[in-house]
């Protein structure tokens, strides 16, 4: 049996079901705050699904928390990586670093590690061609003076140990299975743990809201498509309890699968209302400014800089989706696509 603590922010180190912990650990974040870091008793010690993010203090957190059990980070033999962001990922290496675990990832995040090596800052160089393709080249040039400023430790992302293909993981004692779930990331995914009826979701589903699409690395290939199919996939599982990697641990993955998809057929929706009403072509940077965002319904202009972008870059994946449905027409000048239905 699954059991939900109240209050998932709590620090700590809190059960989840027999031989399953979570520990949240802060994120520097207004919005998401923490991520969840599970704890998995193996035969041979400790596994990790997600490492976090490394920060100074994030060593000193986890270990404390790691102590509640009896346990200390030493006793890891694996960390298993639900996809390549930053909070998911760095401090998995600096625990390798430490301690000498091994860390596993998804075969496709392999070129956004090599992307991100050639970029060699936090600077979302993908994502910026995309803000600028919308039409706020204002919008790009303040992430990029905002990002490029932030510090940089190339050594946070090395290589893992090994790239993961869809099937059962190698944790000894535990039947996990792997599922690839593109669409947040190229190579995010899901580990379901199927004699606990348990699913390690990372950020693809989340209990309470939307993961963002199109903040990903390299070539942009319709990103929101591949998070629909790949939650289409889902829709019937009626038997795992969705552990996320932001928020309490409950829910079923089939149910929140369909209505995440609801919730993006709404926004097709209202899309389509809004340049049925403009009437004549418009840059995705209008069509993001005329919808609302956050379960809070708030305007555009409400959001800070990083959310913005993030609005922008979804809006695109969302016309590119139309567009390819046959349902809007596109055009494109000076660099800027401009869409009409």
């Amino acid at each position: 049996m699954v059991v939900v603590t109240p209050q998932w922010l709590e620090p700590g180190c809190h059960p989840v079901v027999d031989g399953v912990h979570r520990i949240p650990l802060e994120l520097p974040q207004d919005g998401l705050r923490a991520v969840n870091v599970y704890v998995l008793e193996t035969n041979s010690g400790i596994a990790l699904i997600d490492g976090g993010w490394h920060r100074p203090n994030t060593y000193a957190e986890f270990a404390a928390a790691l102590a509640r059990i009896g346990r200390r980070p030493d006793d890891i033999h694996d960390i298993v990586v639900t996809h390549i962001h930053r909070d998911h990922y760095t401090f998995a290496v600096e625990l390798r670093r430490r301690h000498g675990c091994r860390i596993h990832m998804g075969l496709a995040e392999a070129p956004g590690l090599d992307e991100i090596a050639r970029i060699n800052s936090n600077v979302p160089e993908s994502s910026l061609d995309q803000v600028r393709r919308a039409g706020a080249p204002g919008l790009a040039e303040t992430v990029h003076r905002l990002t490029v400023e932030e510090p940089f430790d190339v050594g946070d992302w090395e290589k893992p140990d090994s790239w993961l293909s869809p099937g059962m993981l190698d944790l000894p004692g535990r039947e996990i299975e792997a599922v690839h779930t593109p669409g947040h990331t190229k190579g995010h995914m899901v580990f379901h743990d199927h004699d606990n009826h348990l699913s390690f979701t990372g950020d693809h589903i989340l209990p309470t809201i939307t993961p963002s699409i199109g903040f990903e690395l390299g070539d942009w290939e319709l990103p929101l498509a591949k998070f629909l199919a790949s939650l289409e996939l889902m829709t019937s599982d009626t038997e795992h309890v969705i552990a996320p990697a932001h928020g309490a641990v409950g829910g079923l993955v089939g149910e929140r699968a369909q209505a995440l998809l609801h919730h993006h057929a709404r926004r097709f929706d209202e899309i389509l209302e809004i340049l049925s009403d403009i009437g004549e072509p418009v840059p995705g940077n209008l069509v993001a400014q005329t919808l609302r965002w956050t379960r809070r319904e708030r305007p555009f202009a409400g959001l800070d800089t990083f959310n913005q972008l993030i609005a922008v870059c979804e809006t695109m994946a969302h016309l590119d989706v139309l567009v390819a449905q046959g349902q809007l027409t596109v055009e494109t000048a000076d660099g800027v696509d401009r869409f009409t239905h």
